[in-house]
């Protein structure tokens, strides 16, 4: 789920602070810790490759985030895509293969455990 900073409703604005809430951004249920996680990314950073072994080639973890710059497309276990940007928050759900379309940062809060397993799985794919 991509949802611009325009899209997302102003709650609060007073003289030097402008709040910004979006409810039902994806639920955490279910999980334990999360974790905050910075990522910096090159343009044609594709997960595929790396995401291979896991249940369906694809992360199976839910991330929330936000895209300080960049572009980046993501694609779920059906084939359906979607581009977020420079700006954007997002909600990723489980079953998603991440490319990289412009030089990305993105900062993301996820279950630690489920996504520790991924990045640790992407670790032994390209240690070999």
């Amino acid at each position: 789920m991509r949802v611009a900073k325009e899209d997302v409703d102003v709650r609060m604005a007073i003289p030097g602070a402008v709040v910004r809430q979006r409810l039902g951004f994806g639920n955490v249920g279910g999980y334990d810790e999360i974790s905050g996680e910075y990522f910096t990314l090159s343009a044609g950073v594709d997960t595929t490759p790396l995401f291979e072994g896991l249940d369906g080639g694809v992360c199976n973890c839910p991330h929330w985030g936000f895209v300080l710059r960049g572009r980046i497309t993501t694609t779920d276990r059906d084939g359906r895509q979607e581009t977020v940007g420079t700006d954007d928050l997002f909600y990723w759900p489980p079953g998603h293969n991440v490319k990289v379309e412009d030089d990305a940062e993105i900062i993301m809060f996820s279950p630690q455990r489920e996504h520790s397993h991924v990045i640790d799985h992407m670790i032994r794919k390209t240690a070999g």
